[in-house]
């Protein structure tokens, strides 16, 4: 079997999107195993090691069967594992909407058009913000979005000297702006995003807001 055949698997569930553009709408999560960074807030350790190697068609299978219109593919790092790539095209293939969760430190080159990435850029409150992979930012279309996870006051400046430095308003329409949950209130960064007029959208983590904040699965 290749390398591109099957796919370490952590997870397979349905839920809501918690985040980006298309919260609150019904989704299939497709969770892979692995990833090559370890941000200091992250809350899917549990996905770093272990799953079940699953052949791709199994995946696809399994993905398409829940019926939901919105499959996304997330981690740990999906594309560290080349049969992602290849999922991806089949699941826009089958007319489904597919989102891609990716770091911002693995080459989103060649993708998929069709896939919608959303793209972390790590903050320095993350701990690996010298991973970014600042070259990426030239293969986002209209369809992406770029998600800054931030902790505190020092990773808002950051955000806001990239959206200035990097021209993001001009990559892509959607920059979003996430709190580290339990470590920046909503609310300062609302105060922060209104005073200095920033064309972000501040978001929620739906999911930690129904369901306990270290719930799996949902």
């Amino acid at each position: 079997m290749g390398k591109e055949d099957s796919l370490v698997i952590h997870e397979i569930y349905v839920s809501i999107q918690g985040e980006s553009s298309h919260a609150g709408l019904p989704c299939t999560f497709v969770r892979t195993t692995g990833c090559n960074l370890r941000c200091s807030w992250c809350d899917t350790p549990q996905a770093f090691y272990g799953g079940r190697r699953m052949k791709r068609s199994e995946v696809l299978a399994s993905a398409l069967a829940t019926g939901t219109d919105l499959i996304e593919l997330t981690g740990g790092e999906p594309l560290l594992q080349p049969g992602v790539r290849v999922l991806l095209g089949e699941l826009c293939d089958a007319g489904r909407t597919v989102l891609l969760e990716t770091s911002g430190e693995a080459d989103v080159a060649g993708l998929d058009p069709r896939v919608h990435k959303i793209m972390d850029i790590k903050a320095p409150g993350s701990g690996e913000s010298h991973r970014n992979r600042w070259s990426n930012l030239e293969h986002l279309t209209d369809n992406d979005e770029v998600k800054f996870v931030l902790a505190d006051r020092a990773d808002y400046e950051f955000m806001r000297t990239v959206l200035r430095e990097r021209g993001l308003s001009r990559k892509t329409r959607q920059v979003l702006a996430s709190t580290v949950f339990g470590r920046l209130a909503p609310r300062d960064l609302v105060e922060w995003v209104v005073a200095d007029n920033l064309r972000v959208r501040v978001q929620l983590q739906l999911h930690k807001h129904i369901w306990p904040a270290d719930a799996q699965g949902v």
